[in-house]
């Protein structure tokens, strides 16, 4: 049996003007990490707010820029600053569970061919019916669409070994949102395993189904996610930034 290799956990921040939420993120990332997390970067993506203070007044948390817009430009960035084996990616405006870091070791130390894992989201902000709706698009929808083509990320809540980001290139950059997560796990797909578990979650917030609407933003992202299985590209270009 080859020797364990030891885990080294970077964990990186995409952020534009999230003053609003990017000190209770840290915190969660602060409070639950653990002995491996070698790093914890926040990406600053051209904030105008206070989001680059607020990172700067917290011990123990690497700022860098990325000039250029969009998430995959953001997360790109983040890649290439990192020094860990493992990336785990999460959004500004999330919190991480008390046991997303140990759920992270122990599903990559026990499958030396798994390249990436992700898992749903669990919004801070909804009303119990809204929950439940989601509850139902989690389960009736993403985790059937995972089960029929093997892989599914979502962009703020998954984790990677280096090694499988480097055998694809890295995030590719030209696609500024829609579609990020749908590209890059398929692409994971083809070097090695992608695991979306509901078990692996976090907290966020539903500031963009609330904005656009749940029937619209849904709609949004199925699309886009049938776009990259069918097409390998997403057929959404456009964006709008919700703060």
């Amino acid at each position: 049996m080859p020797p364990m290799i030891q885990l080294r956990i970077s964990v990186i921040v995409p952020a534009y003007n999230e003053e609003q939420y990017i000190g209770k993120c840290l915190q969660s990332i602060l409070a639950a990490k653990t002995p491996n997390v070698c790093e914890v970067i926040v990406v600053d993506n051209n904030s105008t707010d206070s989001t680059a203070s607020i990172v700067r007044s917290m011990p123990g948390i690497r700022l860098v820029e990325e000039k250029i817009k969009g998430t995959s430009a953001a997360r790109q960035r983040g890649f290439t600053e990192s020094s860990g084996n493992i990336l785990a990616f999460i959004d500004a405006d999330s919190m991480v569970s008390a046991q997303w870091f140990a759920f992270i070791n122990k599903q990559f130390s026990r499958q030396p061919k798994l390249a990436c894992l992700s898992g749903p989201y669990r919004f801070t902000d909804l009303r119990k019916w809204q929950n439940a709706c989601v509850k139902m698009y989690w389960n009736c929808l993403a985790f059937p669409a995972y089960l029929l083509t093997r892989y599914m990320v979502v962009g703020g809540n998954f984790a990677v070994r280096r090694a499988a980001l480097e055998a694809i290139d890295g995030f590719d950059t030209t696609i500024t949102f829609y579609g990020d997560d749908a590209d890059l796990a398929r692409r994971l797909h083809a070097v090695g395993k992608v695991r979306f578990h509901p078990s692996f979650y976090n907290y966020t917030s539903a500031r963009r189904l609330k904005n656009q609407g749940f029937v619209r933003s849904g709609a949004t992202y199925v699309a886009n996610y049938l776009a990259e299985a069918v097409l390998k590209r997403p057929i959404t270009k456009n964006h709008t930034d919700i703060r």
